[in-house]
């Protein structure tokens, strides 16, 4: 008990001075590079380290940060946050929900790192906001999206929606699928209790675009999801 007070304690001031930091810094970087190298991953990192937990990471290579990609992962705690900023090795932006740009300091924190908020229940700003994503894409940045929209409970990959599918073929840029495994068992969803442990990201190699296009966008949807099963498959052998 004393533990999950104190850790959440801490997660949260340190979010809301970092959250200050980035502010300031937003003044003086207009593409939000600065932000992720100076402000974000030092955040992700602490707390990762505080927590008690470590990211095994696999595929690095396969994040060659020369070309402005899609990272489209799967999405099974708050953690997975941390683990991305923290071990994802180049400069990218999360498309989000529009909703987490109100909360308090940390949705400005986010305004000033160029990340991109959707909002779902109006579609025409979704799509204004999809527009925004491939113009930065391609005037050079990543993007990183979770296709699912939604944590899983069980870490089982739940259905896609297409909208990161449509945007990689409106922009034209690969896909780099990246697995996130057993990082539930650390912070269920729902809860705020964080176990110690470690849990595994697979970084896969990047998937081209070209070929597909809106009538067969789903071949495109399961040649991603393959993939991560096929990791998370790897990922829970090597355990037994």
């Amino acid at each position: 008990m004393i533990r999950f007070i104190w850790l959440n304690g801490f997660i949260a001031i340190y979010t809301i001075i970092f959250c200050i930091w980035a502010i300031i810094l937003g003044f003086f970087d207009r593409d939000g590079r600065i932000i992720h190298s100076y402000v974000a991953r030092p955040w992700a990192k602490t707390i990762l380290w505080v927590s008690g937990i470590k990211v095994r990471t696999q595929g690095q290579e396969n994040a060659d940060p020369r070309f402005p990609r899609i990272y489209m992962t799967n999405h099974q705690s708050y953690f997975d946050i941390f683990a991305l900023l923290a071990c994802l090795p180049v400069n990218f932006k999360f498309i989000l929900k529009q909703e987490l740009m109100k909360i308090p300091f940390l949705g400005i924190a986010m305004r000033r790192a160029r990340y991109i908020g959707i909002d779902r229940e109006d579609p025409r700003k979704a799509v204004q906001s999809i527009n925004k994503a491939v113009e930065k894409i391609k005037s050079g940045a990543s993007v990183l999206i979770f296709p699912e929209g939604t944590r899983s409970i069980d870490g089982k990959l739940q259905p896609y929606k297409k909208g990161g599918f449509n945007l990689a073929l409106k922009s034209g840029c690969d896909i780099v699928p990246v697995t996130i495994c057993d990082s539930y068992r650390i912070v269920p969803k729902g809860s705020l209790r964080v176990n110690k442990g470690t849990f595994s990201m697979h970084i896969g190699k990047p998937i081209s675009v070209k070929g597909y296009d809106k009538a067969t966008v789903t071949q495109l949807m399961d040649n991603v999801r393959e993939v991560m099963l096929s990791h998370l498959k790897e990922d829970s052998e090597s355990r037994t």
